[in-house]
């Protein structure tokens, strides 16, 4: 069996299982947000009862994440809707936005504006988040109620993202049917060299399958060259597995993966055991590649969609409006580090906007100095119009005063988030172009689509 298959036979109680077979699984997470979670819980009391009680209170997960940082009232009931229902059941993981419900805006006098003031346990993008509290286990099941969920199988876990009425029976059962997916297999062998990111991997990968070419299977990374990765590295991979179609993304289990799982579950005081999965010798797949890293250069996805794949080298002729640096792809603390490098001493020409995923990523970036600036500061002294607003931002587009949302047609902005089909990140008539964080950089530099390893 492959990695896939483990984790599944393992969650159905059986010795194997073969791809196309329909099983039930038990879950281990349940993860919902403030734009599914309202839905999710419409059809569990609709179909369990007003009064039903969720299967289990710590295995579930809720963290507000998309349209929190705006005046728009609809979008502020969602977390209404949240906190009552946490509330009701007990939900130990609820990582809201606020501790004072009633202090949602407060001026800032410093910025000049009113600004959402989010409490101590906010914890920011679901997918990045999940990993930092200690939620992304290896050998579990994850299911989460957003296509990007599958960014924790970097955890050598089967994440897969569900929709509302799925979400709802797991809520209320803690098992879903699935059939087991045929499994892919790209062999990653060979080092990335400078200026080239692991965005560029999944970007070439892509461009070798098609943005629907893995459409209900699973992709497995393996090879020597994982070991040349940072768990950044294999979430922005795994990430996005599903612009390919993909039902899950998977790495094998490793002493990164270890030293990761083990700090943040002591950290956050969350479930400590867990139980990797390894494949058979004589796994089975329907599909394989060979990815040298080495060989690698900087890639480009180009409108109107994720398989659009070309060199940023050429694509020079291209000139841009606006860069963005963000998401759960792209806005870890490595995202922005390796951005800064590309920036440090140099000015944007172009609208920049940056969006940590989450508050921890913040801290970070303005607590790590190189020399007497942060890393905060120099992204800003660059002209990065950064936000400690962690969110998802403008990368779901949003209400229309979400920050950095494109809000008029005919923008073209390269941004280091996950999807670019039209009306992506706001205006239907604008254009997005998916490149790494290095690249959104040198894009910004320069006005124009341009290959970091230039700036270096």
């Amino acid at each position: 069996m492959t990695l896939t298959e483990k984790v599944l036979a393992r969650a159905a109680g059986r010795a194997r299982v073969e791809a196309g077979e329909n099983i039930w699984v038990k879950a281990d997470i349940l993860m919902t947000h403030d734009v599914c979670g309202p839905g999710t819980i419409g059809v569990f009391k609709r179909e369990f009862g007003p009064n039903a009680r969720v299967w289990d209170p710590k295995a579930i997960v809720i963290i507000p994440d998309h349209y929190i940082f705006t005046a728009d009232s609809k979008s502020n009931r969602n977390v209404d809707i949240l906190r009552e229902f946490v509330k009701e059941q007990g939900i130990e993981y609820f990582y809201d936005v606020i501790d004072d419900p009633n202090g949602v805006w407060r001026f800032d006098p410093v910025k000049g504006m009113l600004r959402r003031q989010y409490g101590l346990r906010y914890a920011g993008v679901c997918h990045t988040a999940l990993p930092e509290k200690g939620h992304t286990r290896p050998g579990e099941v994850l299911f989460g109620t957003d296509s990007h969920t599958c960014m924790a199988g970097a955890f050598n876990e089967f994440a897969t993202g569900i929709g509302n009425t799925d979400a709802g029976f797991v809520m209320g059962t803690g098992r879903l049917l699935l059939k087991v997916p045929p499994t892919m297999h790209f062999y990653l062998e060979g080092r990335l060299q400078p200026g080239v990111m692991a965005k560029d991997v999944i970007l070439h990968i892509i461009g070798e399958i098609g943005f629907d070419g893995a459409t209900y299977r699973a992709m497995q990374f393996d090879g020597p060259g994982v070991a040349h990765l940072s768990m950044d590295d294999r979430m922005t991979i795994a990430n996005m597995a599903i612009e390919a179609g993909a039902k899950n993304g998977i790495f094998p289990f490793d002493a990164r993966t270890a030293e990761y799982v083990e700090a943040r579950t002591r950290l956050n005081n969350t479930k400590r055991t867990y139980e990797p999965v390894e494949p058979d010798k004589d796994q089975k797949f329907i599909y394989e590649l060979v990815v040298d890293l080495s060989r690698l250069e900087p890639l480009v996805a180009c409108h109107p969609d994720p398989g659009r794949r070309k060199k940023a080298k050429e694509l020079g002729h291209i000139r841009l409006d606006r860069a963005y640096i963000g998401s759960c792809t792209g806005g870890k603390a490595s995202d922005f580090v390796e951005a800064a490098r590309i920036l440090r001493g140099r000015k944007v020409v172009i609208d920049t906007f940056g969006v940590p995923a989450t508050p921890e990523v913040v801290r970070e970036l303005q607590t790590t100095f190189w020399g007497c600036e942060s890393i905060w500061d120099v992204l800003v002294n660059a002209g990065v119009q950064m936000t400690e607003n962690a969110s998802c931002a403008a990368c779901l587009g949003g209400p229309v005063d979400t920050f950095g949302r494109i809000n008029r047609p005919g923008i073209k902005c390269i941004s280091a988030t996950n999807r670019n089909f039209p009306g992506r990140m706001g205006d239907k008539e604008s254009e997005v172009y998916l490149a790494s964080p290095a690249t959104v950089a040198a894009s910004a530099l320069t006005g124009r689509i341009t290959d970091p390893r230039e700036f270096l």
